[in-house]
């Protein structure tokens, strides 16, 4: 592992899954960051030799293959900076998202084109592997200028979600449900 910063336990399977940022100054465009599971000890998922399951290092790549390594479950887009991540596991949200992986990626900060700044969703098989993702919450990103970099999520015991926001120095909290009518409006 290179740079992981977020890590959650499958409530379904007990593994461990986590976000991983790869190296800088490659390129642009590589490598990708990571998500991953552990499934057994003693696991080696590749840095410095290998990102993104099959990308070798040029400086630290001599002499090892990518095949060596525990290849990730997913790409998460390159220099996306995928930081806190968690399981939702409420009530509030619709069926699909239950057990489901949300990763906030603060976004790229060495790319012409800015990359990331949104929340992930993530939705797992029943081996664990991982079945689709999408965006989730977009926004913080327009213009290839960012208004708002997301850093974590954070399951309340109502269901709802906390998503810190590092740019604005906020939290906010997303909820699900019909629209409350506020008194007096």
């Amino acid at each position: 592992m290179r740079n992981s910063v977020g890590f959650d336990w499958n409530p379904v399977n007990k593994q461990l899954y986590f976000s991983d940022n790869g190296r800088d100054w490659m390129s642009e465009d590589v490598p990708e960051d990571e998500l991953n599971r552990v499934t057994k000890i003693g696991q080696d998922f590749g840095a410095p030799y290998c990102y993104q399951g099959n990308l070798p290092d040029p400086e630290f790549g001599w002499g090892h293959k990518c095949s060596e390594f525990v290849p990730p479950i997913l790409l998460t887009g390159p220099h996306s900076a995928g930081l806190g991540l968690r399981f939702y596991t409420g009530d509030m949200f619709p069926a699909k998202y239950k057990n489901a992986i949300f990763l906030a990626r603060h976004g790229s900060w060495n790319r012409t084109n800015k990359f990331g700044g949104d929340i992930l969703v993530v939705y797992l098989n029943k081996d664990g592997t991982v079945k689709s993702s999408e965006p989730f919450l977009t926004g913080f990103l327009q213009n290839n200028n960012y208004i708002g970099r997301p850093v974590d999520v954070m399951n309340m015991p109502d269901g709802s979600m906390l998503i810190s926001d590092d740019w604005n120095g906020a939290v906010y909290r997303l909820t699900y449900g019909p629209a409350k009518k506020v008194a007096g409006r």
